[in-house]
C-alpha cells in the first residue's frame, strides 16, 4: 500500500471512529427512560384523571414522546403522506338542532364549502396508491363558524387504544430502520412483532387484512370517525355521536393479485381515478351518517365508548343519514392545496366536542405540534387552503411566514384598541366546553373496560361472506409469510385462535406453524351484516365503470357500437382496444378508431371486459398473447365478461379455469358474471340488461378459487 492509500485509508478509519462514538445499542440495555434520563415505569398509558379522564397536560413523558414523534419527518408528512384532494359541499337533509348546535348541520337550503385529502398511512410520498393499507378520509369544513375538521379513516377502528402508543405502532409498521424497507407495506417482521404482543391491535388488523384495505377507488370507499365525540344542542344538552360516510357508487375493492399489479401498470390508480372523475363531471358524493346514543346509555354496551379500538355495530345503533356531501372541483396547485392543508382533530365548532378517549385526547396535542414543523411554523392557517371563510380576529403575531401586517395593540385586556378584540357576547354563539364532571385519582392505568380485545375482532369474522373470509386468509398468509422471525408468526396466530379457530387453524396451515397450542376461542354466533361489503355494493348505477372492448380487424363493429352507447347512456366509460394503436378495419370496411393499444394496459386497470365477434370463426384476437392474458386476469380476478357472436369462442381458453359454457348459445347465457350471446349484428336488449346488471354487481367471487 502507497503512501496516498496509506492516508486515504487513515482518513477512513477516523470517520469511522468518529461514527462510532455515536452509536447507539439498539436496543438500549437497561430501563426506558426518558430524554432527560429519568426511568419510565409505563409507557402505554397517558396519565389521566381517573381511568377514563381526560389526559394530563402534566403528564411529561407523554408529551416528550409525541413532541419527538411529531418532528421525525421533515416536511412529508410522517403518516398519510401520499395523497389526493378535492374541493367541494357538504349539505343537511335537515335541521340537527336537535343534538347539535352546529351552524352547518342546521340548514338544508346552505351548502358549506369543504376540502377533502384522502390517502395512504404507511407509504413515502413516493410509495404506491394500491398497497393494503388503511385511507385517510379527512373533511375540512369551511363553515359560518370556523373550520371544522372531521379526521377519518376509511376503518371504523385504530390500531391501538391510547395515543401515547402511536410512535410505537407507527415505527411497527414503517420500514425497518436497518434498511428502511419495506416502503407501502405491512408485511414485515417489525409490524408483526408488534401485532403479537398487542392483542388491542387484532381489530384493526382483520379490517387491514379484508379488501377494505385495497379500495378500488376512493370514491367508492367509506369513512369513519373512528372515535366517539359529542355533540352539544343549544341548551347544552350532549349526545354521543360516531360519523360515517356512505359513498353512492357503493364499497368495492381490488383483488389483492391486480392491487399489486397496479403499484407497476399505474401506481396513481387512485389518485388518477378521482382526479378524471371529477374532470370529466362525475362528481362523486357521499352521505353523512351519524350513530347517536343519549349520554345516558354511555354504558349499557359490552365495550367502552371511549375505546377506538370498538365500533357500535348498525344493528344496535343504527346509522341516521344528515346530509351529503360532493366533490366537484380538482385543485389548481397540489402543492399549495392537497400538500399543505393542515388538518386537525381539534379544530371544532360550537355544537361539536369531545370525549375522554385517549387516542383522541392525544390526536389533540399531536396535530398542531406536527404541523408547526411540517409547515415551518404557527402561521400555516393562513395558506389559503387552510384559511376559514368565517372572521379571524386573535392577538397572534409575528412568527415564520406571517402574511399580514398588523397594526395596533395584540393583548387582551386593553383599552388602547378600543378592547378589540373583546370577548365573545352572551348571544350564544362563542365556543362553550362541555361541562362535565371529572375526579379521581392522577393514574397511569387503562380501564378494564377497555381490556376485551378478541369479541369484535370475532364480530368482524363472522360478519364476513366466504369469498371475503378467504381473502381475509390469504392477506394474513401473504403477510406473515413474509415475516423472517418464526417465532413471530407463531405468536401471531396465538393471538389469532383468541378470534376464531377456524381462522388460526387456516392461517398456520399456509405459514408453516404449528396450529395453536391453546384451547380455541369458543365460536362466537355474533355478527353485523353491515361490515360486510356484501352489503355495500351501492344503488346499482355503473356510472364512472371503465369497460374494455377487444377489437381487431374483421370485427362486427355494429355490436360494439350497440353495446358502447347502452354503457355510455348509464354512465360508464367505454375504451376499444386493440394490438396496436390508431385503427381497425371492421367487417363491414369501416374505420374503428383506436382508444389505446394493448401493450399500454391491463384487465386490472378496468372494471369489464366485452369480446365483441367478427362474421365468421374466432376473431384473431385469440391468436394475441396480450389479449388473452387480459381476458384470463379479467376472468380471474371475478370482472364482469360480456362476449358477442364469435367472440364466445375465445372464452373457450378458459374452460380449464373453471367457466362452464353451454352447447348451445342460440339465446342469451348469464353465469356468474359471463353473459353470452351468439346472434349477430347488434346485441339485444336482454343482453345489454344482463352486461349492466352483471357490471353493477362489481365482481362475481364465486367463480373464483378457493386456494385451502
Amino acid at each position: 500500500m502507497d503512501r496516498t492509500d496509506q492516508d486515504a485509508a487513515a482518513t477512513a478509519d477516523r470517520k469511522q471512529r468518529q461514527r462510532e462514538d455515536f452509536h447507539a445499542d439498539d436496543p438500549a440495555a437497561g430501563p426506558l427512560t426518558t430524554d432527560q434520563g429519568v426511568e419510565v415505569d409505563h409507557t402505554d398509558d397517558s396519565l389521566t384523571a381517573g381511568e377514563r379522564g381526560p389526559t394530563l397536560m402534566e403528564d411529561f413523558h407523554f408529551r416528550e414522546k409525541l413532541t419527538h414523534f411529531d418532528h421525525e419527518r421533515i416536511p412529508e408528512r410522517v403518516v398519510h403522506a401520499r395523497g389526493a384532494g378535492a374541493y367541494g359541499y357538504f349539505q343537511p337533509y335537515e335541521s340537527c338542532a336537535e343534538f347539535t348546535r352546529a351552524a352547518f348541520l342546521q340548514d338544508p337550503a346552505v351548502r358549506t364549502p369543504v376540502f377533502v385529502r384522502f390517502s395512504t398511512v404507511q407509504g413515502p410520498k413516493g410509495s404506491a396508491d394500491t398497497v393494503r393499507d388503511v385511507r385517510g378520509f379527512a373533511t375540512k369544513f369551511y363553515t359560518s363558524e370556523g373550520n371544522y375538521d372531521l379526521v377519518g379513516n376509511n376503518f371504523p377502528v385504530f390500531f391501538i387504544q391510547d395515543g401515547i402508543k402511536f410512535p410505537d405502532f407507527v415505527h411497527a409498521v414503517k420500514p425497518e430502520p436497518h434498511n428502511d424497507m419495506p416502503t407501502g407495506a405491512s408485511a414485515h417482521d417489525t409490524l408483526w412483532d408488534f401485532v403479537s404482543l398487542q392483542p388491542e391491535t387484532l381489530h384493526a388488523i382483520m379490517w387491514l387484512m379484508s379488501d377494505r384495505a385495497i379500495p378500488r377507488s376512493y370514491r367508492m370507499m367509506q369513512g369513519f370517525g373512528v372515535h366517539t365525540f359529542r355533540f352539544v344542542n343549544a341548551e347544552g344538552k350532549g349526545t354521543f355521536v360516531k360519523f360515517h360516510w356512505k359513498p353512492r357508487l357503493g364499497s368495492h375493492s381490488l383483488v389483492w393479485d391486480e392491487a399489486q399489479e397496479c403499484q407497476g401498470r399505474n401506481p396513481d390508480f387512485n389518485r388518477g381515478d378521482l382526479w378524471d372523475a371529477i374532470e370529466a363531471g362525475e362528481y362523486p358524493e357521499w352521505e353523512l351518517g351519524v350513530q347517536l346514543v343519549p349520554e345516558e346509555d354511555e354504558f349499557a354496551f359490552d365495550f367502552d365508548l371511549l375505546d377506538a379500538t370498538k365500533l357500535i355495530p348498525e344493528e344496535q345503533v343504527p346509522v341516521r343519514p344528515i346530509g351529503r356531501m360532493v366533490l366537484d372541483r380538482n385543485p389548481e396547485n397540489f402543492f399549495a392545496e392537497t400538500e399543505q392543508v393542515a388538518f386537525h382533530t381539534a379544530n371544532v365548532v360550537p355544537g361539536i366536542d369531545f370525549t375522554n378517549d385517549p387516542l383522541l385526547q392525544a390526536r389533540n396535542f399531536s396535530y398542531l405540534d406536527t404541523q408547526l414543523t411540517r409547515l415551518g411554523g404557527p402561521n400555516f392557517a393562513q395558506l389559503p387552503v387552510n384559511r376559514p371563510v368565517a372572521p379571524v380576529r386573535t392577538n397572534q403575531r409575528d412568527g415564520a411566514h406571517q402574511s399580514a401586517i398588523h397594526r395596533g395593540t395584540n393583548y387582551f385586556p386593553n383599552s388602547l384598541g378600543g378592547g378589540c378584540p373583546a370577548h365573545a357576547g352572551v348571544d350564544g354563539k362563542a365556543f362553550t366546553h362541555y361541562t362535565e364532571r371529572v375526579d379521581g385519582h392522577k393514574i397511569r392505568r387503562r380501564s378494564p373496560s377497555f381490556q376485551d380485545h378478541w369479541s369484535q375482532p370475532a364480530l368482524f369474522w363472522n360478519s364476513m361472506s366466504d369469498w371475503e373470509k378467504q381473502h381475509i386468509v390469504e392477506a394474513f398468509r401473504f403477510e406473515l409469510g413474509k415475516v423472517d422471525a418464526r417465532a413471530v408468526r407463531a405468536r401471531t396466530v396465538e393471538q389469532l385462535a383468541k378470534v376464531n379457530g377456524e381462522l388460526a387453524n387456516e392461517v398456520a396451515r399456509g405459514i408453516g406453524v404449528p396450529l395453536p397450542s391453546g384451547p380455541a376461542a369458543e365460536a362466537s354466533k355474533s355478527a353485523s351484516p353491515a361490515l360486510s361489503l356484501e352489503s355495500q355494493r351501492g344503488d346499482g348505477s355503473i356510472r364512472t365503470r371503465k369497460i374494455a372492448v377487444l377489437v381487431t380487424d374483421g370485427i362486427d363493429a355494429e355490436q360494439v357500437t350497440s353495446v358502447r352507447e347502452r354503457l355510455a347512456a348509464e354512465g360508464a366509460i367505454v375504451e376499444a382496444l386493440a394490438p396496436v394503436d390508431g385503427e381497425v378495419r371492421g367487417a363491414d370496411g369501416e374505420l374503428y378508431t383506436v382508444d389505446r393499444a394493448l401493450p399500454t394496459v391491463a384487465s386490472v386497470l378496468y372494471d369489464a371486459l366485452l369480446l365483441p365477434g367478427g362474421p365468421v370463426g374466432t376473431p384473431p384476437a385469440a391468436a394475441d398473447p396480450d389479449a388473452m392474458r387480459f381476458v384470463r386476469d379479467a376472468y380471474r380476478h371475478g370482472k364482469p365478461i360480456g362476449a358477442l357472436g364469435s367472440g364466445v369462442g375465445i372464452l373457450s381458453a378458459l374452460e380449464p379455469e373453471g367457466l362452464r359454457l353451454s352447447a348451445e348459445f342460440h339465446h342469451v347465457e348469464s353465469d356468474l358474471g359471463v353473459v353470452t350471446e351468439t346472434s349477430p349484428g347488434a346485441a339485444g336488449e336482454e343482453f345489454l340488461d344482463a352486461f349492466v346488471a352483471a357490471i353493477a354487481a362489481h365482481r362475481h367471487w364465486d367463480r373464483l378459487p378457493t386456494r385451502h
